[in-house]
């Protein structure tokens, strides 16, 4: 017999999801004891889902597709319009080999050690007090650029910088900051477009094994090539989500100012780097949920879910499942000693398969960043953090650190 999904009584529930950003999934799965309810958003009817069955049945590419999940505010600046988020059956798989292409180790190497030389730069030349969030950007854009084949001039670096910043700020924003995310969106899709361009015509000639090259002269199922304005909007795909790891950046020196007894183990070997970036993951904020439509109708755990409707999967509240998790409010990079690597208890950046599914592509890319950015800030540099506000809110989409992570008496540790 069929199951009534358990259901959020009102007209509308937008205002309460924006007040209670990450938190309005798992809050509502703790008050119906439920791993899905039935809720009104932007007035259309949606299921939210969370917890590791679900994530499987999420990811299950013959119940859900993407196509018309993402509001049209998201394609106007996160994602991008016809981009490989949007894709479903073979010309999704087909898209996504283009960028498991550029993920193999030698090459995922060459931009880890794009970073580290930028980390180098920035932290040698500090001043009194350096906003980490700011500058971890930079580093990022300048290395990812050059790892994707898009030069980047001097004095253009701080204005796609922020434009790659507004992309993934200002999806969620209302008002002025949503308008200047579609700017940037704009702006950056004609900078990129006129490389395509240029490439095409041999007036641009990047090296192969950069995203630049591969994607201008990728060919879709039919042997076309795509066009200049989708190729655009994939290679910010490589741009935008890798200065989006800066969040990642932030929480991860954050963890190790605030977790004195993990950041000595760490230095003493006692806990892999890996573990320590896994929980920091797990652990702050990153997205809160992911989009998807019903493919067909199919029934799940004797629920009914009908063709079209829309459905959030909760990724944090399933970072911080009890049922998943031992004492998941902890921060403890210890857990991930034994970690069994599961693609759909954890999964900050998506779950599912990596190489063929719609789980992250560059998420290797972020975890080989995240250890170097422990290696820099845990052996080859000296610190300070001063006073100020280290909070974080959960309602603000992404959530940051009020400060934005201040330090000062930066200098190398000659003993390392």
């Amino acid at each position: 017999m069929t199951r009534q999904i358990p259901k959020e009584e009102g007209l509308d529930h937008s205002l309460a999801f924006m007040r209670e950003g990450y938190l309005y999934v798992p809050n509502r799965r703790k008050s119906f004891q439920s791993n899905l309810f039935e809720t009104r958003l932007l007035g259309e009817r949606v299921v939210c889902l969370g917890g590791a069955e679900a994530a499987a049945v999420f990811y299950d590419a013959d119940k859900f597709v993407r196509q018309d999940a993402a509001p049209k505010r998201l394609l106007k600046t996160l994602f991008g319009e016809d981009g490989v988020q949007t894709l479903d059956g073979t010309a999704h798989t087909h898209r996504k080999k283009m960028f498991m292409a550029l993920m193999f180790p030698a090459n995922i190497e060459r931009l880890t050690k794009l970073v580290r030389r930028g980390w180098e730069r920035t932290l040698d030349a500090a001043e009194s007090e350096t906003v980490l969030y700011d500058v971890a950007q930079e580093v990022l854009m300048r290395a990812v650029c050059e790892w994707a084949g898009v030069p980047l001039r001097e004095n253009e670096v701080k204005r796609r910088t922020d434009e790659m910043r507004l992309l993934f700020e200002s999806g969620t924003a209302l008002g002025l900051k949503h308008l200047r995310g579609r700017t940037a969106r704009s702006s950056a899709e004609s900078w990129i477009r006129e490389m395509v361009e240029e490439v095409r015509t041999n007036r641009l000639l990047p090296n192969k094994q950069t995203a630049l090259y591969e994607f201008t002269w990728h060919r879709d199922e039919a042997g076309e090539l795509l066009p200049a304005d989708v190729v655009a909007v994939e290679v910010i795909n490589i741009l935008r989500p890798t200065v989006a790891v800066s969040i990642y950046v932030l929480f991860t020196v954050l963890a190790l100012h605030q977790f004195p007894e993990s950041r000595a183990k760490l230095a003493h070997g006692e806990i892999e780097p890996t573990w320590f970036v896994q929980e920091v993951r797990r652990f702050y904020p990153f997205f809160p949920v992911t989009a998807a439509r019903v493919r067909r109708n199919f029934e799940w755990n004797d629920y009914a879910f009908e063709q079209g409707t829309l459905v959030l999967l909760d990724l944090y509240g399933t970072n911080h499942d009890f049922a998943l998790w031992s004492e998941p409010d902890q921060f403890n990079p210890e857990r991930f000693k034994s970690w069994t690597e599961s693609p759909f208890a954890f999964i900050p950046q998506g779950g599912g398969d990596v190489d063929f599914g719609h789980r992250c592509a560059g998420e290797h890319v972020t975890i080989e960043i995240l250890r170097e950015t422990i290696d820099v800030f845990l052996n080859h540099y000296r610190y300070a953090v001063p006073s100020q506000d280290l909070s974080y809110s959960f309602v603000d989409l992404p959530s940051l650190p009020k400060s934005g992570l201040i330090l000062n008496h930066i200098e190398r540790n000659e003993q390392k």
